[in-house]
């Protein structure tokens, strides 16, 4: 083997070189950017690494790898149709069966784009920071605003790319077409144009409300539009399955909401550049539909923007004015808490430190309009059901999806409160706890702590839950309307809000908002598979046990039983934890913590 084929295909160590022989080497020089260079890719960075990802500033491989896995789905369901495509006994799927699994292309894209444009939606616009900071330096304003929008070019076109990248690689050998270049050509341009119109009308949306309404406004609906953007997107992904088996129906119906539902619009484009003009004439239709409104929303993005961009700038350097935290409303609510569950004046403090904190705070409101409206994506996605009956498509309402939705509805606003509670970040309010009290060395002063927490999520979950469980009543079926139903749908509400607060904070030994980041990076996998665990038991544990409950008063009484006695149990177990916390030495800052959580000192 020759010394070059050993040097190209074998790793070598790296050379070692002595100091001399690094001094003659000279300085390293870095390479010359521009300015402008420079501005864009500090407005990259902002977009990995902001305050709502990350308040400790370690978001960007974690965002790097969320982004790599966008391209994941459409790789892994482009391989499942192999099997499809080639079955044993010969066959091929029918039409409608392939143009749903284009369908599924086109969804995916409009989906995680605009999940993703949602998520960056306070970075496409100047903060207090670039005020203070950027226009102190001698930087036109030109040069900044043209460098903020090709920063914001580069990253939606390289989500583009990121999320739908890998399955063309693999799904003509999978689908095996009769015409490979159109089909390529179809999916390249119906999930191009899908992700690009969904990442462009948030921009347009934002840049319009801006530049009409002005920032007062637009702050004020700004939490609103986000969680509702994220249910949409989110709820069209979850409701496919339903959604793929009424496309025929739909598409042959000719409705107008079928011209009105964008996604339809680029799977006109796929269709009709896969089989050309031998596509139906709806597909046709809804292609022209597809061109023309992906070009109308760029250009009204386009000439949105620069109007909201200086709006913004304009209102961050005259000062947002002040804005009263103070609830007029829930004064006669304090004074009922105060004489009855958060009496302790160490739990009361903690209390109401978590109100303000969540009132006050932008990143922990924004965390919990995303829980939300994923939240709320899913209980739509539940209760929600489409038939096809005679040609026609029909809406109905599931009961067992209705039984499911309580539980899921307490579940994620609950687990949604924790990640903001435990979240670091925002320890300015933390010093007082220190210097009052320090580390509560004792059980009683820190189960008072930490009970005002749950207290505070309890309540909280029990109001999401009672209010969904009336806004159900509105649309239930008549076998949920019955005094027996309401009865068993309260005690289920309430049980699942009490014993899952008493769960997911079992191991939370920190008062709110001062945790600490974490010493080693958390696994995401084990993140999402605790989540996929969790909400189908949550979600079968109504739909066993309301029916049970609704036969006779015996069963109310068992139920209410078990609950109680749950909850005991899971009490007496935190009490155990903190006891164990409490007794444990202080951490110095280069102590490992492993030792010290044996308990053996």
């Amino acid at each position: 083997m020759s010394d070059e084929f050993q040097r190209l295909f074998m790793m070598a160590e790296p050379e070692i070189l002595s100091l001399n022989a690094q001094a003659a080497l000279g300085a390293v020089r870095e390479p010359e950017r521009s300015q402008f260079s420079q501005l864009v890719r500090h407005f990259l960075e902002r977009f990995f690494n902001h305050e709502t990802a990350s308040a400790d500033g370690d978001a960007k491989s974690r965002l790097i790898l969320i982004a790599c896995a966008t391209g994941i789905p459409g790789f892994i369901v482009a391989l499942y149709l192999w099997p499809v495509y080639h079955q044993m006994f010969g066959g091929h799927p029918s039409f409608w069966m392939t143009v749903n699994h284009h369908f599924f292309f086109v969804i995916y894209s409009f989906v995680a784009l605009g999940m993703i444009t949602v998520f960056e939606w306070d970075m496409f616009f100047p903060d207090l920071l670039d005020i203070f900071v950027l226009t102190t330096l001698p930087i036109p304003d030109g040069r900044l605003f043209r460098a903020r929008v090709a920063a914001i070019s580069i990253l939606i076109v390289g989500l583009l790319f990121d999320a739908n990248f890998l399955a063309p690689l693999v799904l003509p050998a999978a689908t095996d077409p009769p015409d490979m270049p159109r089909l390529v050509a179809g999916h390249v341009l119906a999930v191009l144009g899908s992700g690009l119109f969904s990442a462009a009308f948030i921009l347009a949306l934002q840049g319009v409300l801006l530049s009409v309404f002005g920032e007062r406004l637009f702050r004020r609906l700004s939490l609103l539009l986000q969680g509702l953007s994220i249910t949409v997107l989110l709820m069209l992904l979850f409701l496919f399955p339903v959604l793929s088996g009424a496309v025929p129906a739909f598409l042959k119906s000719g409705s107008t909401y079928v011209l009105c539902f964008p996604p339809f619009w680029f799977l006109g484009i796929y269709q009709r550049a896969l089989e050309g003009p031998a596509a139906l004439p709806i597909f046709s239709k809804l292609a022209q539909i597809g061109c023309v409104a992906l070009l109308v929303t760029l250009s009204l993005a386009m000439l949105s923007y620069p109007i909201a961009y200086l709006r913004r700038v304009h209102r961050l350097i005259e000062g947002p004015g002040t804005l009263d935290t103070r609830a007029w409303v829930a004064k006669p609510l304090d004074k009922v808490l105060h004489a009855t569950l958060i009496r302790p004046p160490v739990r009361r403090a903690v209390f109401h430190f978590i109100t303000q904190t969540v009132m006050r705070v932008q990143r922990y409101r924004i965390y919990l309009v995303l829980y939300g409206g994923v939240g709320l994506s899913i209980v739509i996605a539940t209760i929600l059901r489409l038939t096809v009956v005679h040609g026609q498509v029909r809406m109905e309402i599931s009961p067992d999806g209705m039984r499911a939705a309580i539980g899921v509805v307490a579940f994620w606003t609950i687990v949604g409160l924790r990640m903001a509670f435990v979240s670091p970040g925002n320890q300015q309010g933390s010093w007082v706890f220190r210097i009052v009290h320090g580390r509560p060395a004792h059980l009683k002063p820190a189960m008072q702590q930490l009970l005002a927490a749950k207290l505070w999520v309890f309540l909280m979950a029990a109001a999401v839950t009672f209010a969904a469980c009336l806004g159900f009543r509105a649309i239930a079926p008549p076998e949920l309307l019955t005094w027996p139903a309401l009865a068993s749908q309260s005690l289920i509400a309430a049980g699942m809000c009490l014993l899952l607060t008493d769960l997911f904070f079992l191991n939370v030994k920190i008062v709110a908002f001062t945790g600490q980041p974490a010493r080693e990076q958390s696994n995401l996998a084990l993140i999402v598979f605790k989540f996929f665990y969790f909400i189908p038991f949550a979600a079968w544990l109504p739909v066993v046990s309301e029916p049970w409950i609704e036969k006779s008063i015996l069963h109310f009484a068992v139920a209410a039983a078990a609950i109680a006695a749950v909850h005991l149990a899971l009490r007496w177990q935190h009490r155990d934890i903190i006891r164990i916390h409490c007794n444990l030495p202080d951490l110095e800052d280069d102590e490992e913590e492993f030792p010290m959580k044996l308990g053996l000192l």
